[in-house]
């Protein structure tokens, strides 16, 4: 699998189509639905959405707002599922915007992805191509606004689940994102699945981005486009699954029905465990 070279004003547009596909999600929910768990631990539908409002602004240079000195003050350090620097920002983000309405935050994510829209189309090309802190490292700006289709897609996903409904995981907007996912994979495999060198994996996907991903292991893993010789282990389940699982949102356990695992048994179980990366 190659790393997709991507035109800025498309990124900048699929990009603009993740957000409107998250208000799409939630422009006509109740008080009830908004606050709907999410498969990400301690959020709600509601917190899911103040969350893109919080990335996106603290990218429009904005900090959270002043926590209401009327509520009791959340030490976000303490949760358990609050482990580095970033996750405690998220977090407060979130605390500070909880006392809105669903509407209310409807409206301000809509002022604030106006605003990004504004910024993304007044970068000139060397703030663009210029280097940044992001969540994967110190990258090109353009290289961070691919991390954030693919951080927004999969939240659309986090709320489309709790909420029950089903969406588009395919077409360009999934094509790219998952081409971001799918980067990573290779040094999961060996990291978290403890693939040893020689290593030859094949996960074959089914549905809304069906693919046939070879991974060899020879030093490091990389992906390849076939093998001389029969995969030790092939994995097949579907697309959304594979995603779900890389991202954290559910467990291999949950899911042993939807994954067929052919050759190596135990490395194929040892893999579809430990998926994993994001959360």
């Amino acid at each position: 699998m190659t790393d997709p070279t991507l035109d800025r004003t498309e990124l900048i547009g699929t990009l603009s189509d993740q957000w409107d596909a998250i208000a799409t999600l939630v422009s006509d929910l109740d008080d009830d639905r908004w606050r709907t768990p999410s498969a990400l631990p301690g959020w709600t539908v509601f917190d899911v959405v103040a969350h893109v409002i919080g990335t996106e602004s603290w990218l429009l240079g904005e900090r959270p707002p002043a926590h209401d000195p009327t509520r009791e003050k959340t030490d976000v350090r303490a949760l358990p599922y609050v482990r580095n620097e970033t996750a405690v920002l998220n977090e407060i983000w979130v605390d500070r915007l909880r006392p809105l309405s669903g509407p209310r935050l409807l409206g301000l994510y809509h002022h604030v992805i106006d605003r990004r829209r504004a910024a993304l189309a007044a970068l000139g090309d060397p703030e663009w191509q210029a280097e940044t802190p992001s969540p994967i490292g110190q990258v090109s700006y353009s290289r961070f606004m691919r991390v954030r289709l693919f951080d927004c897609w999969m939240h659309e996903f986090d709320i489309a689940d709790a909420l029950g409904v089903s969406v588009e995981e395919g077409g360009r907007r999934g094509e790219l994102a998952f081409a971001e996912f799918a980067g990573a994979i290779p040094r999961v495999v060996v990291k978290r699945g403890k693939a040893q060198d020689g290593a030859r994996i094949t996960f074959e996907l089914t549905g809304p981005l069906a693919r046939t991903l070879h991974i060899q292991v020879a030093g490091r893993a990389a992906y390849v486009d076939a093998f001389d010789t029969p995969a030790d282990v092939e994995i097949r389940l579907d697309s959304g699954l594979f995603v779900r699982l890389g991202g954290g949102r559910t467990t291999a356990d949950k899911h042993l029905d939807a994954i067929a695992i052919s050759g190596d048994e135990q490395l194929g179980g040892q893999l579809v465990h430990n998926l994993a990366f994001t959360l």
